[in-house]
């Protein structure tokens, strides 16, 4: 069903072509105010504030909500739009194939025309966006949002005529648009790119003397009304003209980038601040070269670099008529920073350069070629490093820099003469400013008290601030209940609507007290893998002693940016952890790489040492040596080891993880080894899947092939013992393979093992006893007796079910032999289960009981989850045979609680079934 919701032009929905009666103004007005920022969530305070406006009345949000039921109605049958709600507001969403709003395929489509290299295609992509348009943006929706929004529409409408203009121009379609340009010329004298692409359209059309005195005219309307000469592209396109190196048609137009954002509404105060880039602009218009770098005391989010940034930068406009160029290069911020080069390819593209070298040294080459000599600015926002930054400072000295970052930047200030501008928190003045225009009603007692207390419960913070006065101005009847919850609360008050904004607020006051190993160790902690940690994970991670790493967290702990868990844990509320993490970014790489690859290290040998106790008899396979300076945890038996890994089970899934993000593909390998004994007793079947896929992608990387079929052979048995039989048999088949072509007999004797297993999941007993007969021969010419009772107890398994019980009980009891002669527990509780299996089969259900027990006894020493499961299943058995109906069902209800914790569901009704029976009166 094809659905259209149109903004660009009068506010309506279309389904199907015919169009759909959305109700009264206010009622589109919500529509449009969701549909902007379509599968988006926007937060109930904003819909309220772009419907009403200030005036708003109490019952404003429950009007909101009717309203969006009476629009959910109008589009129910519109398949695949729908308002959902969201924990903070309404998202507006849009599951279908392509836009569904007409401004979003506008915007669509200018990206694709920005994307593509062929002029003609893009020229097309651009007139198919513009043809979207049907009159002004937002028609039929009023108040101060709409109108707001309505501009800014309206510029992104404008800019898109000049870039289709570009492009017809680049194609030498001079006379087919020189009629438009002159009317855009005239009602744009002072933009330098309109009069560019008149004056191209002119010399196009042989009207290049008209172009040439065109030019004069705009110079001389700049140098009245601004005070400026034109910008360096117009000077250079004119003398072109001038000199004739312009034929019809060969003429690029002048490009002048206009990236720059809007400057913040809330924005107060920062005299000083501003009076110092007025005085380094100053600097660099005299040829200075000056730089302006912005930075927070102490690194801190929020103090409002951004803000003072844009709002000198539209205050100083005029003083750039070639242009600015804006960049978030993300240092700071949610995913990884920007490269240079990506952006230097963005710029240049601004610049109107079409073909780019693909070298960094080259591209950074070319952008300070194009830069030199204009008067330009250049905001790059939130930058990380100095190697972030550098590639993009311009060429020449006639433009200005301005570069905001958490970090001092020293490189910048000096190899390149930036001059710092330090920011700290707002002064009372102007904190009062800012929520007095808020309040904004008058300067009674009344209100002069309650600014004061905000002031002092935000400490100044301008981010804290700046949230509170949008608050106020949405709620301005509320400013009591606002003041209480903060009284009350503190800013967690203010973490519903906009966590990002509120709660770092309150981090960033915490962090300012803490020492540099302090601030340090609550960034790394903010990466570092799993949802907790314990002071011997925190230790290894920031490269610590002991005594250290606890001194560390406990004085965390006091600033509230770390709680205590039980069993001595430390963990973070997950928004304090997001918090900080964004810290760690402000570390250098190194730290953080080093810090993840300890902290893995650590994990790794102490799983790897927990699974030696755990099965002593397992094949060794060593990790390699440790990050200097990491040792495992000491863990005195199996018992420690197992309640070790049961802590840490979230832990090592999520080292794994990082370990695999970091390349670190042995390690990888070697954590699925270390947990596969863990998860086979614990019955974590998915789990085990899942890190036995990441261990087949590793090994893909490493070098042994022995790592490859060991990695197929092992999710093969994961898979199996979770029923997907198909897919085990699949990795079974590559690893048998691998181990056969590269003549490994120890791994083609586990995978016949394991083949055995499989096959006996599938009730295919004869094929899983001639698996295990393979694995009994190959053990025995390797000489290992340990794994060779492992399969002649399998034989005596497989033998029993196929009713040879003569030849099943000679195997077991080979088997049983080897095993305590080389102390192997577990291997014993698995045969003595299968002379269980046996006696039970022949009659003997007191002897299969005795059997049952002794192996339950060893299992549950082991700590074997899944195989007390079983072994619970099984002792049932002879116990009904025997008549013992409460001790079949005591046992039988215990296995019924661990299969359903273990996801073992056929299991689960199996002995459900079992139970009913029991209970069912005999005849």
């Amino acid at each position: 069903m094809a659905v259209v919701l149109r903004l660009l032009g009068e506010v309506t929905a279309e389904v199907d072509g015919l169009p759909v009666d959305l109700g009264p103004a206010r009622q589109r007005c919500v529509l449009a105010a969701l549909a902007v920022d379509a599968d988006r969530v926007v937060s109930v305070d904003l819909l309220v504030e772009r419907v009403w406006g200030g005036d708003v009345a109490r019952r404003a949000q429950s009007t909101l909500h009717s309203y969006i039921s009476r629009i959910r109605r109008v589009l129910a049958g519109a398949g695949g739009v729908a308002i959902v709600r969201r924990s903070s507001g309404y998202a507006l969403t849009t599951d279908v194939t392509g836009s569904v709003v007409d401004l979003h395929r506008f915007r669509d489509l200018r990206a694709a025309a920005d994307a593509e290299p062929d002029d003609e295609q893009a020229a097309r992509l651009l007139t198919e966006a513009l043809d979207l348009w049907r009159g002004e943006a937002l028609t039929g929706v009023n108040g101060d949002w709409s109108q707001v929004e309505r501009d800014r529409l309206t510029r992104e409408q404008q800019v898109t005529r000049h870039d289709l203009a570009d492009v017809r121009l680049r194609l030498g379609h001079g006379g087919k648009v020189v009629v438009e340009l002159a009317e855009q010329a005239g009602a744009h004298p002072l933009d330098e790119r309109v009069q560019g692409q008149y004056m191209l359209a002119l010399h196009q059309v042989g009207r290049t003397a008209e172009a040439l005195e065109h030019y004069h005219q705009v110079r001389a309307r700049l140098v009245e009304e601004l005070g400026t000469d034109p910008g360096a592209a117009l000077r250079e396109l004119h003398q072109r003209l001038l000199t004739a190196d312009a034929p019809a048609g060969g003429v690029t137009a002048a490009v002048v980038p206009r990236q720059l954002p809007a400057a913040p509404a809330l924005f107060t105060g920062r005299v000083a601040e501003l009076a110092e880039l007025d005085r380094v602009h100053g600097c660099s218009a005299t040829g200075g070269g000056g730089m302006a770098v912005i930075s927070a005391i102490g690194g801190t989010g929020g103090i409002g670099k951004t803000w003072l940034a844009l709002t000198w930068a539209n205050r100083a406009l005029h003083h750039f008529p070639d242009g600015q160029l804006f960049a978030d290069l993300r240092g700071f911020s949610a995913g990884d920073p920007r490269q240079a080069t990506d952006v230097l390819a963005g710029f240049l593209t601004a610049l109107g350069v079409d073909h780019q070298p693909q070298t960094p040294d080259a591209r950074a080459a070319l952008y300070r070629t194009h830069t030199a000599g204009k008067r330009m600015l250049v905001l790059l926002d939130n930058a990380a490093t100095h190697d972030q930054v550098a590639p993009l400072l311009p060429g020449g000295t006639s433009c200005t820099v301005l570069i905001t970052s958490r970090h001092r930047l020293p490189a910048v200030l000096t190899r390149h003469g930036a001059r710092p501008v330090h920011l700290d928190v707002l002064a009372d003045a102007e904190a009062r400013a800012l929520l007095g225009a808020a309040i904004g009603e008058g300067t009674t007692d009344r209100r002069h008290s309650q600014i004061t207390e905000l002031i002092g419960l935000c400490r100044g913070f301008p981010l804290a601030l700046g949230l509170i006065a949008a608050r106020v101005r949405g709620h301005p009847h509320l400013v009591d209940d606002i003041v209480a919850d903060l009284r009350d609360l503190g800013l967690d008050a203010l973490d519903s609507d906009d966590p990002d904004a509120s709660l770092p607020t309150v981090l960033s006051w915490s962090l300012r007290h803490l020492t540099d190993r302090q601030r340090t160790l609550f960034g790394l902690l903010g990466i570092a893998p799993g949802p907790d940690t314990t002071p011997a994970a925190a230790a290894a991670l920031a490269g610590l002693d002991p005594a250290a790493a606890r001194k560390a967290l406990s004085a965390l702990e006091e600033a509230f940016l770390l709680e205590r868990r039980p069993r001595g844990r430390f963990g973070m509320h997950d928004l304090v952890r997001d918090y900080a993490g964004t810290t760690a970014h402000g570390l250098p790489d190194g730290v953080r790489e080093a810090a993840l690859e300890r902290v893995v290290d650590f994990h790794l040998r102490t799983a790897f040492a927990a699974d030696r106790l755990l099965s002593p008899h397992r094949q060794f396979l060593h990790p390699g040596l440790p990050a200097e300076g990491v040792q495992a945890l000491p863990l005195s038996d199996a018992t420690a080891a197992m309640a070790w890994l049961e802590a840490e089970h979230a832990t090592l899934l999520a080292t794994q993880r990082v370990a695999a993000t970091l390349g670190r593909h042995l390690v990888v390998w070697h954590l699925a080894w270390s947990l596969d004994t863990f998860h086979v007793r614990r019955g974590h079947r998915g789990d085990a899947i899942a890190v036995w896929r990441a261990a087949v992608d590793a090994a893909a990387h490493l070098p042994d092939p022995a790592t490859r079929s060991r990695a197929h052979r092992l999710l093969g048995n994961a898979c199996s013992r979770s029923g997907r039989h198909d897919e085990a048999a699949e990795h079974l088949d590559q690893a048998l393979a691998l181990a056969l072509r590269h003549d490994d007999s120890f791994e083609q004797a586990r995978t016949h093992t394991t083949f055995a297993f499989a096959c006996g999941r599938q009730g295919d007993d004869r094929r899983a006893l001639d698996h295990a007969r393979r694995a009994v021969d190959l053990y025995r010419t390797l000489d290992d007796p340990v794994w060779e009772a492992d399969a002649l107890n399998m034989m005596g398994w497989f033998a029993a079910h196929l009713g040879d019980f003569d030849a099943a009980r000679a195997h077991c009891h080979a088997a049983l032999a080897l095993q305590r002669r080389h102390h192997d527990p577990e291997g014993e509780a698995d045969t003595l289960n299968s002379l269980g299996l046996i006696a039970h089969r022949t009659g003997d259900h007191r002897q299969a009981v005795d059997h049952h027990h002794r192996a339950l006894t060893l299992h549950r020493a082991l700590g074997d989850a899944y195989e007390i499961a079983s072994n619970l299943d099984r002792i049932g058995h002879p116990h009904a045979a025997l008549g013992h109906h409460d001790r079949a069902r005591a046992v039988w209800q215990e296995a019924l609680g661990l299969f359903r914790e273990q996801g073992r569901g056929t299991d689960a009704e199996r002995v459900r079934r079992q139970l009913d029976d029991l209970d069912r009166p005999s005849r």
